[in-house]
């Protein structure tokens, strides 16, 4: 065991180590009672009960959640803790083939924050680049030391790491961070996901560039769409039109109020299946293509941006899924079947739920669920930290 002993020690209150000693990696500022020292933000600090026992070690940051618990021994968080973890990480995407010498996909989650007991920190592997983005000022003060470990852990599969946190850092923090190549400085954008090709915008796009959360629920699209009239809303980069594509549909229709996001729609599309006729792309609002548009559609999707990115939009958000699955179901043909998703942390599984009951409720139409969704496995949940769990879905059968 590696031990540092210089860290700064930060004491909680009485009774305040409960939720750590059931490993929960979260420390609000109300639960501390003082700290030796002024640490800097993003600090490793080492935190002690009112009784003066080690409990933690994790980064120190100014906000509601003070600390994020990196580790429950009293360890040295270097450049080999780095690799320790990351290999973990790395070696439970190979254990669930999405990593490794897959053959046909090279797309995957290598890091998800809580999940993988590396709260602040998200890493997205497209073929020989890693995207990096830190939520926390700790997992930016350490994103050299992140990124040389990235590199080794994989074998060198990943070749460049690209650093992507202006919008993901707290602004107050006043770091000055810029994105940018961290290792190498590749060009090449093309990534494998099930043998399907996608250009990945990890530049200017959302996220790290492509949502590779949605990659099983797209599969699982790929096998109803035989045969189907397809509307794929809020379609961001076509994703779910490829993968219907590819499963036989008759045509498919991508909607998203961004241009940008037609254009890289399109450009996937093709790169896939050159010169398709099935395939249309429409620069327009969710609600009002939805108010305009015939019966024609037999499968639709609902993937939209999260609607609450807090518990005070939570209400507003319910009323917004509502509206928007009632839209759907008053206009999908009998026989139809919807893929409809939220992912918003704040809306719980059983939240979603009652807001497309009450959608389909208001439609009079006659629903079943066949399938209830969720993250695939490179996103996993920390047992130990319930509010990993985002995602969420149902596919319905609409009479």
């Amino acid at each position: 065991m590696r031990v540092k002993t210089m860290y700064k020690n930060l004491y909680l209150k009485k009774g305040k180590e409960e939720s750590l000693e059931r490993f929960h990696p979260w420390i609000f500022s109300g639960a501390i009672h003082h700290i030796e020292g002024e640490p800097e933000e993003g600090e490793v600090v080492r935190v002690l009960t009112s009784e003066g026992d080690f409990i933690a070690v994790g980064h120190w940051q100014i906000g509601s959640i003070a600390v994020r618990v990196l580790d429950f021994e009293d360890k040295a968080v270097d450049g080999a803790y780095w690799e320790d973890r990351l290999r973990v990480a790395y070696d439970l995407r190979c254990a669930i083939g999405v990593a490794g010498h897959e053959k046909g996909n090279d797309t995957y989650r290598l890091v998800h924050g809580e999940g993988d007991c590396l709260p602040g920190l998200v890493v997205d592997v497209y073929g020989k680049t890693a995207v990096m983005q830190a939520h926390s000022v700790g997992m930016h003060v350490a994103r050299h030391e992140i990124a040389r470990a990235l590199v080794a852990v994989t074998g060198g599969t990943v070749e460049n790491v690209y650093y992507k946190s202006e919008t993901t850092l707290p602004f107050k923090a006043e770091l000055g961070q810029e994105n940018g190549f961290i290792v190498g400085g590749s060009t090449e954008n093309v990534a494998v996901e099930n043998g399907l090709k996608f250009h990945i915008d990890w530049l200017k796009g959302q996220k790290t560039g492509f949502f590779v959360d949605q990659r099983d629920n797209r599969s699982l699209l790929e096998h109803y769409a035989h045969g189907r009239a397809v509307l794929n809303m809020f379609c961001y980069t076509g994703g779910f039109s490829v993968y219907a594509m590819r499963g036989g549909a008759t045509l498919v229709h991508s909607v998203d109020s961004s241009a940008k996001a037609i254009d890289l729609t399109r450009a996937n599309v093709e790169l896939n299946f050159p010169g398709d006729a099935r395939h249309e792309a429409y620069a327009e609002d969710a609600f009002k293509y939805l108010d305009a548009m015939g019966d024609q559609y037999d499968l639709i999707i609902l993937d939209p941006p999260a609607f609450a990115k807090h518990k005070d939009a939570l209400r507003q958000a319910l009323k917004g899924y509502a509206r928007l699955n009632a839209k759907a179901f008053s206009k999908i043909k009998p026989g139809g079947i919807l893929f409809t998703f939220s992912c918003s942390q704040v809306v719980s599984k059983d939240h979603f739920r009652t807001a497309v009951f009450t959608a389909a409720a208001q439609s009079g139409r006659r629903v079943r669920i066949l399938h209830q969704l969720h993250q695939p496995a490179d996103h996993p949940v920390n047992i130990y930290h319930p509010e990993g769990e985002y995602l969420k879905g149902l596919v319905l059968y609409v009479e």
